[in-house]
C-alpha cells in the first residue's frame, strides 16, 4: 500500500494519545501565564496553582465516586506510583497481601519486591478466560490478610472484577482494599468508596484524557499510610517527619503542576460530556469491534464480550506472529494498536499467550465507526494474505 492518509489510533488503553484540545491548551496556559508550584508562595500565581490543583482533586473525586475531603487524593505521577505508594506504605514486615491473576506488573512487581525485603506474604487468587473470580477462594485467602488488591478492569480481558462483593468479604476478614482503576477511571462510571474501596489508585493519562505523568492515591479516612518518598512539601519545613495532614503526607517534592492544570481540563471535559456518555459509544464500538474479529476465520478472540467492562478486545492468530500483525496493522492500515503480554503476565498464562503474545485493540473518547471498520478490513486481509513468521 501507499502512505497511510488516515490513522486508527486503537491502543486507548496505553495512552489517551487523542485528548480534547482543551487539555494541551490548559497545559500551555498555564505554563505561559502562571507556571508557579502550588504551596510553594504566597503571591498570586503560586495561589492561583494552588486553587487549579484543589479543583482538579474535587472533580477528581466527583468522577471516582470519592466524596468528602478532596484533600485525601493526593497527586502521583502514574497509577504504578500511586500503587506503590499504597504497597509500600500499607504492608508491614510479614503482613499478607492478597492479589490476582489480573494484576498488572504494577502489582505484581512491588509485591514481589516486598516478598524479598519485608518478608511479605503473597497469596495470588486465581483466574479464568472469562475474568471470573472464586469467592470461596478469596474468602479463604483473605483470613489474616492485611491487603487486598483489586484490579477494577482487566487491561488484557476487558473484564471488571466484583468489588463490592470482595470489599464486603475483606472488611469482614479486618482486610483494607487497594483498587487498581488504572483502566476503570473515565471508562466507568465509578462510586469506588461505595463500592468498599479504602485505598484507590489512578492515572491521569488513560480513560480519564489527561498528560502524561498524572496521577494519583486516594486514602480512606482513618487508613494508616506511611508515606513511600519523604521530603519538601512547602510547609512544617522544621520537622523531620512528613506532615500528618493529607495530602502533603503523601506528596514530597514539587507537583507536575501543568500536568495537573491538563487533567483538570480533562475532568471538566469528562463532567460536562458525562462518562455515561463516553462509556455508551465506547461500548457500541466495543461491540461491532468483538462481533467483527469473531466472525473472521483464524482469529482467536481472546476477551470476552463483557458488556459491564471496558472497551477493549485482545486478539490471537494462530497462523499470524502477534508483533509482526501490530506492525503490519500500523505500516500499512494505519491501525494503532498494542503487541505483546501487556504488562499482564498472569493473564496471558491463562490464556496460553505467555510465549505468543497477542494484539490488543482498545477504543476511546474519540474512536468512531470508521476506526472499527478499518481494524476489521485490515485484520481480515492480513489473515486471508497469510502473514506466516517462522
Amino acid at each position: 500500500m501507499g502512505e497511510v492518509e488516515l490513522s486508527h489510533y486503537l491502543d486507548y488503553a496505553a495512552t489517551s494519545a487523542l485528548r480534547p484540545p482543551e487539555v494541551a491548551e490548559a497545559v500551555a496556559t498555564y505554563l505561559r501565564e502562571i507556571g508557579a508550584t502550588p504551596g510553594r508562595g504566597s503571591y498570586g500565581r503560586s495561589l492561583e496553582a494552588g486553587r487549579i490543583a484543589l479543583r482538579c482533586r474535587r472533580a477528581l473525586a466527583s468522577l471516582l465516586g470519592l466524596p468528602g475531603d478532596p484533600g485525601r487524593i493526593a497527586f502521583m505521577f502514574n497509577a504504578t506510583h500511586g500503587l506503590n505508594t499504597a504497597l509500600w506504605g500499607v504492608l508491614r514486615r510479614d503482613d499478607v497481601v492478597v492479589v490476582s491473576a489480573y494484576d498488572h506488573n504494577s502489582v505484581l512487581r512491588p509485591v514481589e519486591r516486598l516478598a524479598r525485603e519485608r518478608g511479605v506474604r503473597v497469596r495470588m487468587l486465581a483466574g479464568d478466560r472469562d475474568g471470573g473470580v472464586d469467592l470461596t477462594q478469596a474468602a479463604r485467602a483473605l483470613d489474616g490478610a492485611r491487603l487486598l488488591v483489586v484490579n477494577a478492569a482487566s487491561n488484557v480481558l476487558g473484564t471488571c472484577m466484583p468489588l463490592r462483593t470482595l470489599a464486603r468479604l475483606a472488611h469482614d476478614a479486618g482486610t483494607l482494599v487497594l483498587v487498581d482503576a488504572a483502566q476503570a477511571a473515565g471508562h466507568l462510571p465509578c462510586s469506588l468508596e461505595a463500592d468498599g474501596a479504602d485505598l484507590v489508585a489512578f492515572t491521569g493519562h488513560k480513560g480519564l484524557l489527561g498528560p502524561q505523568g498524572t496521577g494519583g492515591l486516594w486514602v480512606r479516612e482513618g487508613v494508616d499510610i506511611a508515606p513511600f518518598m519523604t521530603g519538601g512539601t512547602g510547609g512544617d519545613s522544621l520537622s523531620r517527619e512528613m506532615p500528618p495532614i493529607m495530602p502533603d503526607h503523601l506528596e514530597a517534592g514539587t507537583l507536575n503542576a501543568p500536568g495537573i492544570a491538563g487533567l483538570l481540563a480533562a475532568c471538566t471535559f469528562l463532567e460536562k460530556t458525562t462518562v455515561n456518555a463516553v462509556r455508551q459509544e465506547e461500548m457500541r464500538l466495543k461491540t461491532r469491534l468483538w462481533e467483527g474479529l469473531t466472525s473472521i476465520a483464524g482469529v482467536d478472540v481472546l476477551s470476552p464480550r463483557a458488556p459491564d467492562g471496558v472497551p477493549l478486545v485482545t486478539i490471537r492468530c494462530a497462523d499470524l506472529d502477534s508483533p509482526t500483525l501490530a506492525d503490519c496493522l500500523d505500516r500499512e492500515w494505519g491501525v494503532m494498536t498494542r503487541a505483546g503480554l501487556h504488562c499482564a503476565p498472569e493473564v496471558h498464562r491463562i490464556l496460553g499467550t505467555a510465549a505468543s503474545g497477542a494484539v490488543r485493540f482498545s477504543l476511546g473518547w474519540a474512536s468512531r465507526d470508521e476506526d472499527v471498520d478499518a481494524a476489521l478490513h485490515a485484520v481480515d486481509a492480513l489473515v486471508r494474505r497469510g502473514l506466516v513468521v517462522v
